[in-house]
């Protein structure tokens, strides 16, 4: 389904000539395609879920980007990378706020019953599974150690 609502985009975005949006979106589908590749050789296929991790990950790269690009005085390539977030954010579902986000935190590491550090790996995999594209998981693992760390 975000396949399809991306492929669409690519051709509104031909259509209206907008070379910023059309190139981002054919950034993403070369994304998406190479990471279909990569778990074709694993064996499965990918899911929308799966496909939402992508997008972060391509956001947060870009933002890394952007840091470098203001630390170099590079503001036209820094503003670009900007415009390339806006645009893939417009794929992803509506970011949890961190009041939520510690809610949600707080019920995964009841229901599995975490009890220290140690289990944080079970807790970040739990999360990645129900919340995926809708939480921040760089910041989640801080908020995860922190509960955790707190808990034992």
């Amino acid at each position: 389904m975000l396949r399809e609502t991306i492929n669409d985009s690519v051709k509104t975005a031909m259509k209206a000539r907008d070379k910023l949006r059309l190139s981002t979106l054919r950034l993403m589908n070369a994304a998406i395609k190479n990471a279909d590749i990569e778990a074709e050789r694993g064996g499965k296929a990918l899911a929308d879920d799966d496909l939402l991790g992508l997008l972060q990950k391509m956001i947060k790269q870009r933002q890394e980007s952007v840091e470098i690009y203001d630390k170099g005085g590079r503001k036209e390539l820094a503003d670009q990378e900007r415009g390339e977030i806006e645009i893939i954010k417009g794929f992803l579902p509506e970011q949890m706020s961190e009041a939520e986000a510690k809610a949600a935190i707080a019920a995964v590491i009841k229901e599995s019953g975490a009890q220290g550090i140690k289990d944080m790996g079970k807790v970040m995999a739990a999360l990645k599974q129900a919340y995926a594209g809708k939480m921040d998981f760089g910041k989640a693992s801080g908020l995860v150690k922190g509960l955790l760390t707190s808990a034992s």
